[in-house]
C-alpha cells in the first residue's frame, strides 16, 4: 500500500465525491479514479459503492477510512517532528551545573530552556563539580556541562559564559558579620569549611590562591562538596568559607554573604560539550543559555 493511495482514498471518502476530491487533491479526476480502483484491487474488497449521482463507503471503506485518517496524522506528525528535530526544535539534552552555579542559574536557565525550546526534554543535574562532568561528557551521560573552567580535554569544547568575584560566607554571628566587605587576611585564623581537595575542585583551588595572596593557607575544617551544605556548615558556625557570587542567591537561615576588601581574584563558569556533536539541538540551547546568562548574571 502506498500512502499517496490512502490520501486518494480519504480524499474522496471524506468528500464523497471525485470531482472535489481531485480538485482537493490538485489532480485530474480519471487518475484519482484510477488509483483508487488500483487501491481495491490491491486490498481485494471494494472501498467505495459508486453511483452516478453518489458515492458511499462500503463496510470495508468505512474501516479503512478511520484507520486511514490515524495513519496519515501519524505520519504527518512524524514528518513535522523529523523537521522539528533538524531545526534543533525537538530531542533530548541532559545538562549538568556545578554546584556553585546550581542555585542561581538552574531556575533561570531552565525556565527559558522551556519557554524557547518547549519540544526540547531536559534532563537537568545539578551539584556536580568539574571533573564529574568532564567524565559524564566524555562517556555521553551528559550533553552540555556548566562547570569552572579550564578543562584541558581536546574532545571537548569550551566557551567561558561569565566571571564573577568570591564573596565570604560567615555565621550571621561572626564578628565581621556587619562589615561592608571583610579583608581577606582577617579570615586567616578561622577554621574553614572548603570543597574537596581531592577532586580537584576549581573553586577550592581558587580560594587557596586568594589565601596565598592575602599571605596565609586557609585551614579547612570540613571539607564538603555540596554547596547547599558548605553554606549550612557555616550558617551552624563550624567555620567559614568563601564562594563565588552566584551562591548568595541561596539563602540559608544563620549565614550571611560579604565582599571581599582589596581581592581582584574570579572564578570563571564556562559551558563545555563534546567537539563532535554538532546536533542542531545543542546549539540552539547553546544559544538560549548564552542570552539567558546575560540577562541573569551576578
Amino acid at each position: 500500500m502506498e500512502l499517496r493511495h490512502l490520501r486518494y482514498f480519504v480524499a474522496v471518502a471524506e468528500e464523497r465525491h471525485f470531482g472535489r476530491a481531485a480538485a482537493r487533491l490538485h489532480i485530474a479526476q480519471p487518475p484519482l479514479s484510477q488509483q483508487i480502483r488500483r487501491f481495491e484491487a490491491e486490498l481485494g474488497e471494494p472501498l467505495l459503492y459508486r453511483t452516478t449521482r453518489s458515492v458511499e463507503l462500503s463496510p470495508a471503506g468505512a474501516v479503512m477510512l478511520e484507520r486511514g485518517r490515524e495513519i496519515l496524522a501519524a505520519v504527518d506528525s512524524a514528518l513535522e517532528d523529523a523537521r522539528r528535530a533538524a531545526r534543533g526544535e525537538y530531542g533530548r539534552l541532559a545538562i549538568g551545573f556545578t554546584g556553585s552555579s546550581t542555585y542561581a542559574l538552574l531556575p533561570a536557565l531552565a525556565a527559558a530552556l522551556r519557554e524557547e525550546l518547549p519540544g526540547v526534554m531536559l534532563d537537568l543535574r545539578g551539584e556536580l563539580l568539574t571533573p564529574a562532568q568532564v567524565a559524564q561528557l566524555l562517556d555521553g551521560t551528559l550533553d552540555l556541562g556548566l562547570l569552572r573552567p579550564p578543562v584541558h580535554v581536546r574532545e571537548l569544547c569550551t566557551e567561558v559564559l561569565l566571571s564573577e568575584p568570591l564573596l565570604a560566607v560567615l555565621p550571621n554571628t561572626h564578628r565581621l558579620a556587619t562589615a561592608s566587605a571583610v579583608p581577606l587576611e582577617a579570615l586567616k585564623d578561622e577554621p574553614f569549611v572548603t570543597y574537596p581537595s581531592h577532586f580537584r575542585s576549581v573553586v577550592h583551588d581558587a580560594v587557596e590562591d586568594a589565601c596565598a595572596a592575602h599571605g596565609f593557607k586557609p585551614v579547612a575544617a570540613h571539607e564538603v562538596a555540596e554547596t547547599a551544605t558548605l553554606v549550612s556548615f557555616v550558617a551552624a558556625g563550624l567555620g567559614v568559607s568563601l564562594v563565588p557570587a552566584s551562591v548568595s542567591n541561596m539563602t540559608v537561615q544563620g549565614a550571611i554573604y560579604r565582599p571581599l576588601a582589596h581581592d581582584s581574584t574570579f572564578v570563571e563558569l564556562a559551558a563545555a560539550w563534546r567537539r563532535d556533536d554538532q546536533r542542531p539541538v545543542l546549539n540552539n540551547a547553546l544559544d538560549v543559555i548564552r542570552r539567558a546568562i546575560a540577562r541573569h548574571a551576578p
